[in-house]
């Protein structure tokens, strides 16, 4: 287990004590799905991204909700809707520069080998940024290594580590793609943390920021069962 922190902490912190304080970004996340029924539950999500390492100066505020169907407990699809405030750095301004309605689409798979798990995410998002009409697709893969457990469960520290790519379909084809590394614990069966940076690679432009995430993942079920 002391091994993988270690490379935990030598791939990521880094970036974090060599950036200057106004290259280093902060996200705070909140992360829920509900479970309503045995194949429906709803994603709830909220993200305060900021410009700078304290949570002062605000880059975006994002509210995400959607209904997921789960096929199985390896593979479930989500419809939903996301609204995106964005504010320019040290902006004077208190309303946002840029409002975007998203609807989106998306099929998520998970599978396990050995200790590790996958997750692959598809991503499909219909954009309306200031009336501005654009498409774009997201496909992410990301890693769940228990350190202290076989699998993670109720107070099992692990390591996440996710890439993530950006493309448009139309005009550049590229948008961005992030990088992320995470230290995580699972308080019990339905709450989890994790605390990692992210790095976000825009064209020519990239960027650190330290996250701070909580998954609450409750089961609304009068009677809940098990999968």
């Amino acid at each position: 287990m002391k091994r993988w922190i270690v490379i935990f902490l030598v791939v990521q912190l880094p970036a974090a004590l060599l950036a200057q304080p106004g290259e280093t970004g902060n996200w705070l996340m909140y992360f829920g799905q509900n479970r309503l029924s045995k194949s429906i539950s709803l994603h709830t999500e909220v993200q305060y991204r900021n410009h700078t390492l304290a949570p002062v100066n605000i880059e975006q505020l994002l509210l995400r909700t959607g209904l997921n169907y789960h096929f199985s407990p390896n593979a479930l699809a989500t419809g939903g809707y996301g609204y995106i405030a964005s504010h320019v750095f040290e902006s004077e301004q208190t309303i946002p520069e840029s409002e975007e309605h998203r609807i989106w689409q998306q099929l998520i798979t998970t599978q396990i080998i050995g200790r590790i798990k996958f997750e692959h995410r598809y991503r499909i998002e219909q954009r309306w940024v200031n009336r501005d009409y654009r498409n774009r697709l997201r496909y992410r893969l990301m890693l769940f290594i228990p350190l202290n457990k076989p699998s993670i469960e109720k107070g099992t520290l692990f390591l996440g580590w996710y890439d993530e790519i950006f493309m448009n379909t139309e005009q550049v084809f590229f948008d961005r793609n992030r990088f992320y590394g995470a230290l995580g614990y699972q308080f019990n069966q339905h709450t989890g943390m994790q605390i990692g940076m992210l790095h976000q690679q825009v064209n020519a432009f990239g960027k650190w920021y330290l996250q701070f995430a909580l998954v609450y993942n409750p089961d609304l079920r009068k009677d809940p069962a098990p999968d």
